[in-house]
């Protein structure tokens, strides 16, 4: 109480903080908390006085239920002010509790909420329909939809009293609303509003986000963001009160034997004085707890013992019409006995009101009087009574639910298939594979949408081989995963309970192949190779893209097969860009000359055309055709700019804005940039394409003396946002910018020039098992440069010779200036005494210059590359110096 009464003073002093207090389920972590609201309660007036609001998180009927805590506190703040009643209304009218409504009723006091959702649900459908959209361009609108929550919440706290906000039981919240929670803690400071969370750390019998929540927790604590506290069992001495105020005449060994038996947890505290005889000499308690539960259950005949065990097995919370229906009993029978248990027995405790998703069942609700005490009666039963009772329960919920039943009432029912063994094996994973899609389009709430589909593999894969479309709903599962988790795949590195991407991938391809369904096969083979370019490096991928290609060709489908050879001529171009180039320009032909692909608005289609489009224009512009380049481009980005979604745009302006620099257009380049950035923070949330826009922004700053501390800030911001998002083609191309950047703003500091060593060596180690050659030799170049600045030529130069060894055998790559690559070689070269050398490179680097110089038609375009580019003139000095 202390410690929560210091939260309360510093957030008079609008000081926001967070405290997490833990403590296995029935310590009183609840009971504190109540009692804790209370007394803050009776401070009005007072210069502590402060608006106090609290939600909890369920485990029970409908669990998973979409932002369901953020969506209560900002209900109960609303109602909390002035004009309560028309948020009142909108919330009623979207029914509370019912996850699909959730983004309606957000949306409605969220500003900008509902017009991001909606464009995320368009991209998310086109994503999930097709397996071949990535996500990166929504995963940041359900990251900006919980900084918007958490916004909303702030001013909800910023206009009145201080807040307090209690939330119970984060151990069950759903992974949406602990990223809003996320986004709160770590904007509370000097904020009025402060958060106490309750935290048990126990088994879940019934899954969750447990791990989840116990991995933010400890982000918090060792972050300085939250402070925890541990509520373990009642001591000796409280023990002892508890006893004599409830039996004052108790012989004074009791208590002991209480706390020995129960290590003070409260609720078992209380459960054996209730057995304690006091009118006997004699102390006789249970020797387990799981006992002192028999001991109330003994009192139940054996017709109500096994309609609280079926009851146990429908939750903490069940209904009694389902009870009754799993148990073959009248439903009145049922509804007296339930009545006359929680009167008499103390074991259950009548609901207010049911679930909103049964509301309509006329059915009572009951729940368990605590947690502990449902835990030990579901884990009496054994593995088949636990089994049976699920698939039975789920065959009831079931059997009243209609085609549009809500969220909730599906939740229940595919939480029972999945642990209703092997007869409901194939209902499980068609129920989990439906709630997992509703999840990213209803909620955009990938991570739940995840846990979904890890089931629904988990039930198909457990299917007999025999049975009917076992294979086809494996392979729909793992795509869906696959297109889910694709923003975040770290090619080698496999987070901590993460998907193996390729395993998964390998696994539907060899069930296309037993389903001996062409376009299945070639869907499943493009998918292997995203899956290889990001675990084994690009060669692999390539030989599994091209073949992705053939088989597309075989299934005689005009769009798969435009999509894979976009693929693979976007990838073959990391290899040799000649290669790349030749790839394009087919897939630019087929484009044009099929009517097919060209009168169809399919998105899948539309992005692959747009990603192919730049792509043949930036490659162009890598071959050294700056002016084609530029045309394609800018005609490009203009369409891009007109449809509906955008989803490309930030692609297409990185790619607009390096060729803008690499003809002195600067002022054109910084504001394409800022285009860029402006449309990705509109969305909110992180993206690997910001963070690589944001890097190239602060390379063109730094160029200016006056900007450079800007420069710096931009290029940290991006290169942490980087690693928050990790998008593997991307994360070495940052990484050496940001290296760049390091070393135009070092200004002869050798701590700074170091820094810039250890990125590109990091580069340099990465790149050896991706094969993003490109980057490698970037890297190569990098660290030449840092050593010579270090004063280590003889390393330099072996630096340089390795860059140059790599460049001659692959050629021109993309994203890499050959001309820039040279020159820096002559440098190390020369500073080791290799002159000849050095200035055969340097006339290497003037041809190359001087061959892109020939390429560009506009004569004012062609002076400036030539005159106003820092590097080129460096090259085309006439003293050859370096």
């Amino acid at each position: 109480m202390a410690e929560l009464d210091g939260l309360v003073t510093d957030l008079a002093d609008r000081r926001g903080g967070a405290l997490v207090i833990r403590g296995r389920s029935g310590m009183g972590k609840s009971a504190l908390l109540a009692e804790f609201a209370r007394r803050v309660g009776e401070r009005s007036g007072t210069p502590e006085a402060c608006r106090v609001v609290l939600t909890s998180c369920y485990p029970e009927i409908g669990t998973g239920l979409t932002y369901a805590p953020a969506v209560d506190l900002l209900q109960q703040l609303h109602d909390q002010a002035e004009q309560p009643g028309w948020w009142s209304r909108v919330f009623r009218g979207a029914g509370r509790g019912v996850a699909t409504s959730a983004p309606e009723v957000l949306s409605a006091i969220v500003p900008g909420l509902g017009a991001a959702w909606k464009v995320g649900r368009e991209v998310t459908e086109a994503a999930l329909s097709s397996g071949s959209l990535p996500l990166d361009s929504v995963m940041p609108i359900q990251h900006g939809a919980a900084a918007r929550i958490a916004d909303a919440l702030l001013d909800l706290a910023r206009d009145g009293l201080p807040v307090l906000a209690l939330v119970d039981d984060i151990q069950h919240i759903d992974p949406s609303s602990l990223l809003v929670l996320d986004r709160l803690v770590r904007r509370l400071d000097g904020e009025p509003l402060a958060l106490v969370i309750s935290h048990a750390p126990d088994r879940e019998p019934n899954g969750g986000s447990a791990a989840a929540v116990e991995a933010l927790l400890d982000t918090w604590e060792s972050q300085g963001l939250a402070r925890h506290r541990e509520l373990a069992g009642l001591p000796t001495e409280a023990v002892q009160e508890l006893v004599e105020r409830r039996h004052p005449g108790a012989p004074a060994k009791l208590s002991a034997e209480l706390v020995q038996l129960t290590g003070g947890h409260s609720v078992f505290v209380r459960m054996c004085l209730e057995e304690w005889n006091p009118d006997s000499d004699r102390i006789t308690l249970p020797r387990s707890l799981n006992r002192v539960v028999d001991s109330r259950l003994r009192l139940l005949d054996e017709r109500d013992r096994r309609l609280i065990s079926t009851a146990a097995a429908q939750g903490s919370s069940f209904l009694s019409n389902v009870v009754a229906e799993a148990l073959g009993e009248p439903h009145d029978d049922v509804i007296e006995r339930l009545r006359r248990i929680g009167d008499e027995q103390q074991l259950i405790v009548a609901e207010a009101e049911p679930p909103e998703w049964a509301r309509g069942d006329q059915a009572d609700c009951y729940r368990f009087e605590h947690g502990a005490l449902w835990r030990v009666i579901y884990d009496q039963q054994t593995t088949e009574q636990r089994r049976s009772r699920h698939a039975r329960i789920a065959q009831v919920l079931s059997a009243h639910s209609g085609p549009d039943a809500a969220l909730g009432r599906r939740l229940e029912i595919a939480g029972h298939l999945d642990r209703g063994g092997l007869p409901c094996l194939a209902a499980s994973a068609d129920a989990h594979y439906a709630l997992a899609r509703s999840a990213a389009l209803d909620g955009l709430s990938f991570v739940e949408a995840e846990q979904h589909c890890e089931v629904a593999i988990r039930a198909s894969r457990a299917l007999p081989e025999r049975e009917p479309d076992r294979d086809r709903r494996l392979i729909a599962a793992i795509e869906l995963l696959l297109s889910l988790t694709e923003v975040r795949w770290r090619g080698r590195h496999q987070p901590a309970g993460g998907p193996d991407i390729d395993a998964l991938a390998a696994e539907a391809e060899q069930a296309a192949m037993r389903c001996a369904d062409a376009r299945l096969i070639a869907r499943t083979t493009l998918l292997r190779g995203k899956t290889l370019l990001a675990t084994q490096g690009l060669e692999p991928s390539l030989e599994k893209l091209r073949e992705a290609v053939d088989r597309a060709d075989q299934a005689g489908d005009p769009v798969a097969l435009f999509v894979a050879k976009v693929e693979y001529g976007r990838q073959v171009s990391k290899r040799r860009l000649a290669d790349g180039l030749e790839q394009l320009r087919e897939v630019e032909r087929m484009y044009a000359s099929d009517p097919t692909l060209g009168a169809t608005d399919d998105p899948v289609l539309q992005h692959a055309r747009n990603l192919a489009e730049m792509q043949l224009a930036i490659s162009l512009f890598d071959s050294g055709h700056l002016g084609e380049a530029l045309g394609r481009l800018l005609r490009c980005v203009d369409r891009i700019r007109r449809e509906p979604m955008a989803v490309e745009l930030p692609i297409a302006l990185n790619y607009l804005a390096q060729v803008h620099m690499a003809t002195a257009s600067w002022a054109q380049a910084e504001a394409v940039l800022r285009e860029a950035l402006a449309s990705e923070e509109k969305r909110g949330g992180d993206s690997g394409w910001h963070a690589y826009n944001a890097v190239l922004l602060a390379r063109l700053l730094a160029m200016d003396s006056r900007r450079r501390e800007e420069a710096l800030e931009l290029a940290e911001a991006a290169w942490l946002e980087t690693q928050r998002t990790w998008l593997a083609n991307l994360v070495p191309i940052v990484r050496n910018v940001f290296a760049e950047v390091l070393l135009d703003v070092a200004d002869g500091d050798l701590a700074t020039v170091r820094r810039a060593d250890r990125l590109a060596l990091a580069t340099r180690v990465e790149t050896d098992s991706t094969g993003m050659v490109r980057s490698q030799i970037a890297a190569l170049v990098l660290r030449s440069r840092t050593h010579l600045l270090m004063g280590e030529p003889a390393a330099a130069h072996e630096l340089a010779r390795e860059a140059l060894r790599t460049l001659d055998m692959v050629g021109d790559m993309p994203a890499l200036r050959t001309e820039e690559v040279l020159y820096d070689a002559a440098a190390a070269l020369r500073a080791a005494g290799s002159e000849g050398e050095a200035q055969e490179l340097l006339d290497r680097a003037r041809s190359e210059v001087t061959r892109k110089a020939g390429l560009i038609d506009d004569a004012d375009l062609r002076c400036r590359f030539l005159e106003e580019v820092p590097l080129n003139r460096r090259i085309l000095d006439t003293e050859g110096v370096i």
